[in-house]
């Protein structure tokens, strides 16, 4: 194992026990709706560049290193299944947690969430229309800050907001790095695959606080995402039971809503461990849902029993939310 790897998964891992987690060509751009600090691009990066790269179970792999003005330098892994000719175009969806969901050779707990091994399997068998997969990197010293919904901090009491940004999430960044996505990632996949561009076939998922940027990705940009699937949200926000962070998420979802009239929202939760945590919050966020979401929102929220708050879990239910969000059945 090179020392390249070895210091890439001790700092993922470093991450996961904080936050419980997860000649190459150049393309340069200047963001649109905010101005960025530094123009956006993205490189290439080969085997040789760096051989620590997944091997597919299905399709292949394209990796880049992107530099953007709106968070910092970070990988970006592009999974191509076998129907890619780059003539077809194909949805897209974006995950978070990059680093984790192809590969558990090269993940730190040796799990993935085998993305290229499910979603080439119900292609194949006609489940699914053929899709390309987004998998950003997080980075481990701010993944805390980048996924919690920054719109849902004001519903929070003014001393567990200071309490928050000392110990836990210092400087909000969760709107930037939706910037990245939406100004800056986006338009360059739409520029350099062929893919369907349209809302409707643009999608973003993730598990425990991706599960909540997730949901935030949908709520703060409707335009550009048609659904989301929220596996395992950390509704509790930190490390421990509590109602605060679940009532301030509660209150911001309530807010969105209105906006979801024609929309994909997917949820779900194990019972074991860091999961049973869930499954109050959980219930309240379905019974808001019933109550108050527009007609045109499809919505599901699915149990697993004794499911644990790991990639081998999430992995095992996967084609549950990719069905939801993109099939057609």
């Amino acid at each position: 194992m090179s020392i390249r790897l070895i210091f890439t998964n001790l700092l993922f891992w470093a991450a996961a026990v904080l936050f419980w987690g997860c000649g190459p060509s150049q393309t340069d751009r200047t963001s649109g709706e905010e101005e960025a600090s530094t123009p956006f691009s993205a490189r290439e990066i080969g085997f040789f560049d760096d051989p620590a790269q997944p091997t597919p179970a299905s399709g292949r792999f394209i990796r880049y290193q992107v530099t953007s003005g709106f968070v910092d330098t970070r990988m970006v892994d592009i999974w191509l299944p076998r129907t890619y000719n780059g003539e077809t175009p194909h949805r897209v969806l974006y995950m978070h947690d990059g680093q984790m969901l192809f590969d558990g050779d090269l993940t730190w707990n040796s799990q993935e969430w085998q993305v290229d091994e499910v979603g080439g399997r119900l292609i194949a068998e006609g489940r699914l229309q053929p899709f390309i997969v987004v998998g950003v990197w997080n980075n481990g010293d701010f993944r805390h800050a980048e996924y919690f919904p920054e719109a849902a901090i004001a519903h929070l009491p003014g001393s567990v907001r200071e309490d928050l940004r000392r110990r836990h999430l210092g400087d909000p960044r969760a709107d930037s790095y939706l910037r990245f996505l939406t100004q800056e990632l986006r338009p360059f996949i739409n520029e350099t695959f062929t893919v369907e561009t349209g809302r409707e076939h643009t999608f973003v998922a993730g598990s425990s606080m991706g599960g909540l940027i997730s949901m935030y990705a949908l709520m703060e940009h409707p335009e550009i995402f048609g659904g989301a699937a929220a596996l395992s949200t950390h509704w509790v926000g930190l490390f421990e039971q509590n109602e605060v962070f679940p009532e301030a998420f509660r209150r911001y979802i309530a807010d969105r809503l209105p906006r979801l009239t024609d929309h994909a929202l997917y949820f779900d939760y194990g019972t074991a461990r860091l999961d049973s945590l869930y499954i109050p919050h959980q219930a309240a966020v379905d019974a808001l849902l019933s109550a108050q979401a527009p007609e045109g929102l499809r919505h599901l929220t699915l149990r697993f029993e004794g499911a644990e708050h790991n990639e081998r879990a999430w992995a095992a239910r996967l084609h549950e939310p990719l069905l939801f969000l993109m099939g057609d059945e």
